[in-house]
């Protein structure tokens, strides 16, 4: 019994430890954040600022239009979520329920697409867009993302996991696949279109190649770009960027936040049975 709570102690004490590490540079940002120019340019490095120092954030306001950049990211992000969201999800019901030739093969060739790495079709993609004259606009920044292989495989492993009996109810009942895929299987699926929607959010409320390689006005800059705005030729206040840094997380941590048990669900979903 004590070497079973001597055990837990440690295994405890270790997490305890591995957390701070990894919760460290957040936390550093954060305190960075309310220092004044002369205490962030300080070595060795402070730790904690003398005050908090609120005028950061006043001044990265009005330094660049960072609520515009926050804006454009949440509807890129957003629009590119649900447009993953309906192509995956109905791809993965044709690939897990409906019979047709050459399903197999399609299934892997769509598949082997995720072994692309981006840099090999981020040129093509720039060329299209560019010569569909939809660079600096929003669908320029959206539509080569709308579909994805992983969460067409993410869903359709989910949807295989469903019952057969239900389907076959639901046949019997005269139900169309129109009808099963809105009235049970996307019911059932929730905590896999959760997982989906919130990587694919985060995932893409961080990009940054791609909206620089194809925005050039200030208005169609998302904040990643927008952040790096801050650093200037003759002189970078950390300080300052620091707090355009911690602006920029907010919207992103608050989706975690809300989204962690639903993607925790669905990850888990799979290694669990019943």
């Amino acid at each position: 019994m004590i070497m079973n709570r001597m055990n837990k102690g440690l295994l405890y004490f270790v997490l305890l430890i591995a957390s701070c590490l990894i919760l460290f540079p957040l936390l550093y940002t954060l305190s960075s954040s309310f220092m004044t120019n002369g205490e962030s340019a300080t070595y060795p490095p402070r730790m904690l600022p003398s005050h908090l120092n609120w005028d950061n954030y006043m001044n990265v306001i009005q330094t660049i239009p960072v609520m515009r950049f926050i804006g454009n990211s949440f509807i890129v992000s957003t629009l590119i979520m649900i447009g993953q969201i309906v192509t995956a999800s109905t791809a993965a019901y044709a690939f897990a329920f409906l019979r047709f030739p050459g399903k197999t093969f399609l299934f892997a060739l769509f598949l082997a697409t995720m072994m692309i790495p981006w840099e090999v079709i981020m040129i093509p993609n720039y060329l299209t867009i560019k010569n569909w004259n939809l660079l600096d606009s929003y669908t320029g920044l959206i539509i080569p993302f709308v579909a994805s292989a992983f969460g067409t495989f993410l869903l359709r492993q989910s949807f295989l996991q469903l019952p057969g009996e239900l389907f076959e109810a639901a046949r019997i009942d005269g139900c169309g696949h129109i009808r099963i895929f809105l009235s049970l299987v996307l019911p059932l699926s929730t905590p896999a279109i959760a997982t989906l929607g919130v990587y694919s959010f985060l995932n893409h409320w961080n990009m940054y190649l791609w909206p620089l390689l194809i925005t050039n006005k200030e208005e169609m800059r998302t904040v990643q770009i927008g952040i790096s705005m801050l650093q200037f030729e003759e002189m970078t206040s950390w300080n300052l960027v620091l707090a355009g840094v911690v602006t920029v997380l907010i919207p992103s941590l608050l989706l975690l936040v809300l989204g962690l048990k639903p993607l925790v669900r669905g990850i888990t979903a799979g290694a669990l049975k019943g």
